[in-house]
């Protein structure tokens, strides 16, 4: 049985570790954000007209999310007509500029449940979205044992809080969302360098160890359990841990979920109050830019300075598709898909610019990582791993904007840190050409692979292993022969 379990996992080194990993994160990643957004409901539930009450089925229903919980809008309850005769109370007239809170645009309980029919304030005139139901408001997750997705909902609330936070803080610094998506990035990717760097200086000392492992896999061909044993030898000689690359993995998935809700959720929210006052205590103070107007977002999710990027699409509704540029005259959304072609529309499938540029640096990173090698099977293992950035081109017209901003500045990031590491890595030759600052090229902060370490001495009276010194052939065949007898020559007694 030992045998056998040694036969199966002595294949499985490094390389194809990182690989089933990184394929399982994309499945996951896949099933739960993409899955919520195919059993969406493509087209808006129309207004209740005057006069007319809303039907149940009309109303939205709240699906599971992972994001936190988010509510609807307040609907401010109508005063009371003075009658005949009665004048009105100054109290009883609206207030032209009511006293909201940051981030909120009611003066209710953001988080109450509420008529999802909300009532404008006075003076507020509806933005171009009110004609469907507004989006809920942001509020904190309540656990629910009987729903799955609400407990994997609290569970990540407070990571998902202190992303918002730390975005929030950074668009009511710099009042542009695209430069807040950046700067935090930087800030989350700074953080975890230890981590990330750890990643690297093992996958480059499995790099190193390959010529070792080779000569173990010859010299034991044939014997699974031993080569899998030997292996594991050398790695601990060396100190080098063959499953440290799916620590940043993790770490990746972690946030990637919790940034996914925070473009879907945050960013389109009309009060977003409750998730700026953890505890009761206001951290950052955003005024909305449209407070009282239920349909519009609290923060500005466009980015005017990639409102550049071109389109294929009509600019109206049964209007002819036209080339677009710019395509975005107002901002490009970052809370909102950016797809430049429609391929299959009634899939969810399409070509994002971002998405294109996303996948080709991690070409990039992936390449830098890989080492020039003869052995056959090391290059399939290269070759499938140069697949796993076309999975951001699926995913183009089905993730927001901003997050793939957020994943083209991490993968900038590791580019650098892998670059200050080990140098160019694997990146050239590019079809045969090497360019002459990549000849003999040094990197900044070299991986050196550690000594071996001592075998521990024997203790004062232990024996310790015999060392048997080497004898010649000749010494050797004399040990084999037993020596002559003679026969004595003493005489008995003569009687």
């Amino acid at each position: 049985m030992m045998r056998l379990r040694s036969a199966f996992a002595a294949p499985f080194r490094l390389a194809p570790l990182d690989l089933v990993a990184a394929l399982a994160i994309a499945l996951i990643a896949l099933s739960l954000i993409a899955g919520p957004v195919f059993s969406q409901d493509p087209s808006p539930s129309p207004l209740p007209t005057q006069g007319s009450e809303a039907s149940p089925a009309a109303l939205p229903s709240a699906s599971p999310s992972l994001a936190p919980v988010a509510t609807s809008a307040a609907e401010p309850s109508p005063s009371p007509l003075p009658t005949q005769g009665s004048e009105a109370s100054p109290a009883a007239e609206p207030s032209a500029s009511p006293s909201l809170a940051p981030g909120a645009t009611t003066t209710g309980d953001p988080c109450a449940p509420q008529s999802p029919w909300p009532t404008l304030a006075p003076g507020v005139t509806p933005g171009p979205g009110a004609t469907h139901a507004p989006h809920p408001n942001l509020c904190p997750a309540q656990p629910n044992g009987a729903d799955p997705l609400a407990l994997l909902a609290w569970v990540f609330t407070p990571i998902f809080q202190v992303i918002f936070l730390g975005l929030a803080f950074l668009y009511s610094v710099t009042g542009d969302i695209g430069i807040s998506i950046i700067l935090l990035t930087i800030v989350l990717r700074t953080l975890m360098i230890p981590v990330f760097r750890m990643q690297i200086v093992s996958q480059r000392r499995m790099q190193m160890l390959q010529p070792e492992l080779r000569v173990i896999q010859q010299k034991y061909k044939g014997d699974r359990a031993k080569i899998s044993q030997e292996q594991m030898q050398l790695y601990k000689d060396r100190g080098v841990n063959p499953a440290s690359g799916c620590l940043p993995a993790v770490l990746q998935l972690v946030l990637l979920l919790p940034m996914y809700q925070v473009f879907t959720q945050g960013l389109k929210a009309p009060d977003i109050s409750s998730m700026l006052a953890p505890f009761g205590i206001q951290l950052v103070d955003i005024q909305c830019q449209n407070p009282g107007d239920p349909y519009s977002p609290c923060i500005d999710p466009s980015i005017p300075w990639l409102a550049w990027i071109p389109r294929i699409a009509a600019p109206e509704p049964g209007a002819p598709t036209q080339f677009l540029f710019p395509g975005y005259p107002g901002g490009l959304p970052s809370n909102e898909p950016e797809i430049f072609l429609m391929v299959l529309g009634g899939f969810g499938l399409g070509l994002s610019l971002l998405a294109a540029t996303s996948a080709l640096l991690q070409l990039v990173q992936t390449r830098m990582m890989m080492t020039r090698s003869d052995d056959p099977q090391q290059r399939t293992q290269q070759r499938m791993f140069l697949l796993l950035p076309a999975f951001s081109l699926i995913y183009g017209a089905i993730l927001p904007a901003g997050l793939f901003i957020y994943w083209i500045t991490t993968t900038v990031f590791s580019i650098v840190q892998q670059f200050l590491v080990n140098g160019y890595g694997g990146l050239f030759p590019l079809f045969g050409w090497t360019p002459g600052f990549a000849k003999d090229h040094q990197a900044r902060f070299p991986v050196t692979m550690p000594t071996p370490k001592p075998k521990p001495a024997p203790a004062d009276g232990e024996d310790g292993p015999t060392q048997t010194t080497k004898r010649s052939t000749k010494e050797s065949a004399a040990g084999t022969i037993r020596p002559v007898r003679r026969r004595s020559r003493r005489r008995g007694r003569r009687r």
